[in-house]
């Protein structure tokens, strides 16, 4: 039987990589649908049009009548709700939904679902690590490569999710086995009102679930829950009652759950404080789904990390570098300085800078004053950074991603680390954090 009632008129809103699995998914159960986008020349038009030449597709600025034909709007996560044209649909009774919600409808396996400012990538892969090491039959994607609807399979056992605010906005009802929000951080202000609407977004990942994971470390990811809801946490201090952390014995700090040591930290392949939390939290979301400790811990033993996530590229003259060109807000910055900089002896040089978003960026002061010994520039908004770190360190001012690794790399001394951790996202200046991240490491290999 179809998922949706076949006299129904759809229309994807979006044709990006989840806009194209939604028309995968649609045209697959004879659905009637069309497509619209903003943009003149969307990333799957071609695609559309050569293997779904019947589909109605209107590119350019959205028509409001048009909007107005279907039931319901498959709204792309990189379109904001609050566009004009989608509230004046919503306003004449149009329901906007996303792949995410269809998602949710027709998964059969339970869902493992995470969100978080940062470190959602590094939970989820490392989940879904542990379930395939436990022997299941698991898949993983949603904001994090393969688009959620593309993952529906009679033969998946689990489904580890890493979920963006901009995809749980338009998420109702997720009914997740176990859901997670890792930390909150100011991020995307560009698209909130403030905080507490972003916050919001973040928590529309609690709706429905059966098992709860929060932070202990951050009052804002715990969900106001009813009672009985088993709840789990994670976080850097000493464990207790349905808990992990972290234990001290005899000079050894272990990874933990409530009173029993679980693994020595120093086993762990990922460095800094921060990959410490995201181990605690992946345990924390596998034990909440039956995954056993000697899966999980053997997984942690092994992983490495993501590229361009606090990833170690080389040393030379004694200064390890490391590129961490996916931390496109403050957040995830300050995780990785705070991280990093407890982990080591010397300090660190941070590369900063690009398109700001319009954050704050007041919050990195005091750990740049701890952690760094000088700050590196370039990029659109590095005027901002610069003037809320004020005397913190001292700062240099890049003309290009080549010149700030020089830059840095004149700073430096042995035991020190050249960290590229932005705080920023790199459109004016590069066609992605993975390419910036890519270039960084080219970079880097060649000093050799």
């Amino acid at each position: 039987m179809s998922l949706i009632a076949s006299d129904h008129f759809r229309i994807v809103v979006g044709l990006g990589k989840s806009g194209m699995s939604l028309v995968r998914f649609l045209a697959s159960r004879g659905v009637s649908f069309a497509v619209a986008d903003t943009r003149e020349n969307p990333p799957e038009l071609a695609t559309l049009r050569r293997d779904y030449p019947q589909v109605d597709v209107r590119c350019g600025e959205l028509d409001v009548e048009f909007l107005c034909r279907a039931d319901e709007l498959y709204v792309s996560p990189g379109l904001a709700l609050a566009t004009p044209a989608l509230q004046a649909a919503a306003a004449r009774g149009v329901k906007l939904s996303g792949d995410i919600d269809l998602f949710a409808r027709k998964a059969k396996a339970p869902i493992v679902a995470i969100s978080g400012s940062n470190a959602k990538s590094t939970v989820t892969t490392l989940v879904g690590e542990m379930a395939a090491a436990a022997g299941k039959r698991v898949a993983v994607g949603g904001n994090l490569g393969t688009p959620a609807l593309d993952l529906l399979s009679d033969d998946i056992e689990l489904y580890v999710m890493e979920l963006s605010s901009f995809q749980l906005e338009t998420t109702n009802d997720l009914g997740a086995e176990v859901a997670t929000v890792l930390n909150i951080s100011e991020d995307h202000m560009d698209r909130y009102s403030g905080l507490p609407a972003y916050h919001l977004a973040k928590h529309r990942i609690f709706r429905g679930a059966r098992q709860v994971v929060f932070n202990r470390q951050d009052a804002l990811t715990r969900p106001l829950m009813g009672e009985g809801l088993p709840c789990w946490s994670f976080g850097l201090s000493v464990p207790d009652f349905k808990a992990f952390g972290l234990r001290e014995e005899q000079g050894e700090k272990y990874l933990a759950f409530e009173f029993q040591n679980l693994m020595p930290v120093r086993e762990l392949k990922i460095r800094g404080a921060h990959n410490q939390a995201n181990a605690l939290a992946a345990l924390a979301l596998g034990h909440a789904v039956g995954l056993p400790f000697d899966a999980m811990l053997s997984s942690l033993r092994t992983f490495a990390g993501l590229e361009h996530r606090c990833q170690w590229v080389r040393e030379l003259d004694g200064v390890s570098y490391y590129n961490d060109s996916k931390a496109t807000n403050v957040g995830a910055a300050l995780a990785a300085i705070e991280g990093l900089g407890s982990d080591m002896d010397g300090k660190l040089i941070l590369i900063a800078g690009g398109d700001g978003k319009g954050a704050d960026f007041s919050g990195l002061r005091d750990s740049v004053a701890k952690h760094c010994r000088a700050v590196v520039f370039m990029g659109r908004d590095s005027g901002l950074i610069a003037d809320a770190l004020g005397d913190a360190v001292p700062q240099i001012r890049a003309t290009s991603l080549d010149d700030a690794i020089a830059q840095s790399r004149a700073q430096a001394r042995p035991g020190d680390a050249v960290l590229l951790s932005p705080a920023c996202a790199s459109f004016d200046m590069f066609e992605n954090y993975e390419e910036r991240g890519h270039l960084f490491a080219r970079a880097v290999e060649a000093l050799a």
